[in-house]
């Protein structure tokens, strides 16, 4: 007759903790750079006029790094909402491709659930995707919730460091082209790539000319638009090839 191991409560409390600890720890390399960006968000915030709290605010009510440095700027040239809803839909689309490899389906109950979507930023799925351990719900969220930690925390202590310095600070706005110009050189790692760098520059570059005053806007349309139209044509040479074959 087979046994059934069953693990005690102080086991279970143990193994528990153990994949809290595993959860913070995967997330240390990629939260120690958020940190700094978080200051500089901090700063961006108080020396732009706006009320301290809009940095604690904005990172709990749009948890997304690169969205929260670009609301900033929309915010000061007072920005239609509607300009600002498409902006963040644009921004944030990526993260509905996430969903189909991000171990979503261990985190069984409902508002945990609801954390882990809101959460599912782009350090988050690297982390995920890079990893080939099992995942579980509290190692899962635990990381999710200490990336969360350094980037609001960054956000605070930025603020204190901008409340402490009595000049301003110059070059701060430059953080997102930074953080753009990073992600965009870590993307395009191989020539496959370089079609779809030349056509963001083309695309901004259109979007200057044409419509100055909303600029970024119009540059992220004509960039999805031209994404499409390439997917499209690459699909049919696809098609042509394999109908040749």
């Amino acid at each position: 007759m087979i046994e059934k191991t069953v693990l005690s409560p102080k086991r279970e409390l143990r193994t528990g903790r153990h994949e809290v600890v595993l959860g913070i720890k995967d997330s240390l390399a990629a939260g120690l750079g958020m940190f700094p960006l978080g200051i500089a968000f901090g700063l961006m915030v108080v020396q732009s006029g706006l009320p301290w709290w809009v940095a604690p605010a904005l990172s709990v009510a749009a948890f997304a790094g690169s969205l929260e440095l670009l609301l900033i700027g929309m915010m000061l040239a007072a920005t239609p909402l509607a300009a600002i809803a498409l902006t963040t839909f644009l921004v944030n689309f990526r993260h509905v491709f996430y969903a189909f490899s991000f171990p979503l389906h261990i985190v069984r109950n409902p508002l945990a659930r609801f954390y882990s979507v809101y959460a599912l930023i782009d350090e988050a799925y690297a982390v995920t995707a890079a990893s080939h351990d099992t995942w579980t719900s509290r190692r899962l969220l635990s990381m999710q919730l200490a990336f969360q930690s350094f980037w609001v925390g960054g956000g605070l202590a930025g603020i204190l460091v901008a409340s402490l310095i009595p000049g301003h600070i110059e070059g701060l706005e430059f953080a997102l082209c930074a953080l753009f110009v990073t992600l965009t050189l870590d993307a395009a790692r191989s020539r496959k790539h370089i079609p779809s760098v030349l056509l963001a520059g083309l695309s901004f570059a259109l979007a200057v000319l044409a419509v100055p005053g909303q600029s970024l806007f119009a540059a992220l349309l004509l960039f999805l638009t031209s994404l499409l139209v390439r997917y499209a044509i690459g699909r049919h040479r696809t098609s042509l090839g394999a109908g040749h074959a």
